[in-house]
């Protein structure tokens, strides 16, 4: 199961997993480009990349940047069911 996270004005959406038995968080990131998307996953909390296709070294660090604050929300929603199962948001 997937939940969104957060979408950016540039039409990036951010996606993650809920809690898995390894304790990981699978953060997915997507943007519509012509002809497709960008894609990339991160490992939480980790912060291991995989399947990079098409985002810039200086996409990925800002996305690092933004990930590295918000890791503590993610992690905590991965275990509430999103978002909207989290109480007190």
């Amino acid at each position: 199961m997937m939940y969104p996270f957060l979408q950016l004005e540039d039409g990036t959406v951010i996606v993650h997993s809920e809690l898995q038995e390894d304790e990981q968080v699978r953060v997915y990131i997507e943007k519509p480009v012509e002809n497709g998307f960008n894609s990339a996953y991160c490992f939480l909390p980790e912060y291991r990349w995989e399947d990079v296709i098409g985002f810039s070294d200086a996409d990925i660090a800002g996305f690092l940047e933004l990930l590295e604050s918000t890791a503590h929300l993610i992690i905590r929603f991965s275990r509430e069911g999103g978002f909207d199962g989290a109480s007190g948001f």
